[in-house]
């Protein structure tokens, strides 16, 4: 009975502050707006292709005429295969979040464990982690991602573990710095006092504490990743059957839509990588500016 009100207790007050930190940070709302209205598109995007193309995927050929014009059916008109440009966008929005979402929990799973390991140890194992995390900092991801597209058949897992791989680097060094800074407070030390060994310090005290920065570290690992599967996607490598907002765009430039004046295929999956990154920027921006000083200082909100 005790643990469950403890739970209920903890619960109220993680509410409470993420009420509070609404209240702080206008740019923090406005990107979580922008984002919720995204992820509900794509959440929503079977049903809502399903009414509006009567049950047919929006990846099937010939389902409409080619190259029909706006109209209120076809706000974006329709492609040379016959397929509606608009639920294509939505399509490709739900595999851009979806890999983005495995890809960066991956990520920043691997930054946690290591930052925190290294972090609050110390010593050699401090010093081998570290070294590793700078080696992978520097390592260039693109043309080893590259290479291993091109060899390597992927599917949304195997793509997702091999963009996570690349990115959780900047999360640790985040963590890391942060670790450094609270291993060394009073209620740290309690715990040493009252026989807690170092995993329960590192995950139960520790970690708690770093739950802002370790939302900022997912949500850059979600802008990298997103990032670099674009990048792999416009250039043709990649899973083909996961239409995301990259093959959107390899396909658009494939058909050459600018120099036929057909703007809409390039400009609308842009708009969306465009909102997705300006979105999780805002709460990025937004939770640090509440939590540095200096920096709600500088942006004065």
């Amino acid at each position: 009975m005790s643990s469950t009100v403890e739970k209920q207790s903890t619960l109220r007050r993680s509410l409470l502050g993420l009420a509070t930190l609404l209240k702080t940070s206008r740019m923090l709302r406005v990107g979580l707006g922008i984002l919720l209205v995204l992820v509900l598109l794509a959440v929503l995007e079977p049903w809502i292709n399903n009414y509006r193309l009567g049950g047919h995927k929006s990846i099937e050929f010939g389902i409409y005429e080619r190259h029909l014009p706006y109209s209120y059916e076809h706000p974006l008109g329709t492609d040379l295969f016959g397929r509606d440009i608009l639920a294509l966008q939505f399509t490709g929005l739900r595999y851009s979040l979806m890999i983005g979402a495995v890809a960066g929990s991956i990520a920043t799973l691997i930054a946690v464990v290591v930052a925190t390991t290294c972090g609050y140890l110390g010593g050699k194992i401090d010093a081998v982690l570290n070294s590793a995390t700078n080696a992978v900092l520097v390592i260039p991801a693109l043309p080893i991602l590259i290479a291993i597209a091109t060899y390597v058949r992927m599917d949304l897992q195997l793509m997702s573990l091999t963009l996570a791989i690349f990115t959780w680097p900047w999360a640790a060094r985040t963590i890391r710095a942060q670790i450094l800074s609270l291993k060394e407070r009073g209620y740290v030390e309690l715990a040493k006092v009252t026989n807690f060994n170092n995993l329960e310090i590192m995950f139960a005290e520790i970690l708690p504490n770093l739950a802002p920065f370790i939302g900022v570290g997912f949500s850059y690992a979600i802008i990298g990743t997103i990032l670099a599967e674009t990048g792999l996607r416009v250039i043709g490598l990649g899973p083909g059957e996961i239409p995301s907002l990259g093959l959107l765009l390899n396909w658009a430039i494939g058909y050459g839509a600018l120099s036929q004046g057909r703007h809409q295929m390039v400009l609308a999956p842009t708009t969306f990588l465009v909102l997705i990154f300006i979105s999780l920027n805002l709460i990025n921006v937004g939770v640090e500016e509440t939590f540095n000083p200096r920096l709600k200082k500088i942006t004065g909100m």
